[in-house]
């Protein structure tokens, strides 16, 4: 006894999403849904297998070319850092209060609108001063530079 037709385009089909999930190139789901509506066609209208490869490539082509783009763009996401520096940049030219002392060549603590920030600056800035945020200076945007409120040092 043989498994049917649609039973082993479902299997294809499974094997197919399995391979979309550890390598996600955003192509191999559309062959899962091309191998399931085989089966399904296979299943309900008993076409022959010569039938059901030409459903199963064109379906899969369709899908292919036709929901790819749309797909790629709802699933993309927006990258963590242009977040990030989007966010520490709306903090440049605020007064931030010094919550650590910060000493030349060495990141002290701020706290500016509820969150904590690390901080850098030319002058020592006790714990309590007020300071302006002049600009980040690392990298991953988590560290600004900043200057007391009274321009010393400046």
């Amino acid at each position: 006894m043989y498994p049917s037709p649609a039973l082993i385009w479902f299997f294809v089909g499974v094997i197919f999403l399995i391979g979309e999930m550890t390598m996600p190139a955003f192509i191999l789901i559309f062959f899962t849904a091309g191998s399931w509506i085989a089966g399904l066609c296979a299943w309900l209208l008993g076409v022959s297998i010569k039938v059901q490869i030409i459903i199963f490539v064109c379906s899969s082509l369709l899908f292919l070319l036709s929901l790819r783009k749309y797909g790629l763009r709802t699933f993309k996401g927006t990258v963590r850092s242009d977040i990030d520096d989007a966010y520490a940049d709306s903090k440049i030219g605020k007064k931030a209060l010094v919550t650590t002392t910060i000493v030349p060549g060495r990141e002290g603590e701020i706290k500016v609108q509820g969150s904590f920030w690390r901080a850098v600056a030319d002058t020592k800035i006790a714990e309590g001063e007020s300071v302006i945020i002049e600009t980040q200076t690392s990298d991953d945007g988590l560290t600004l530079k900043v200057k007391p409120v009274d321009g010393r040092g400046a």
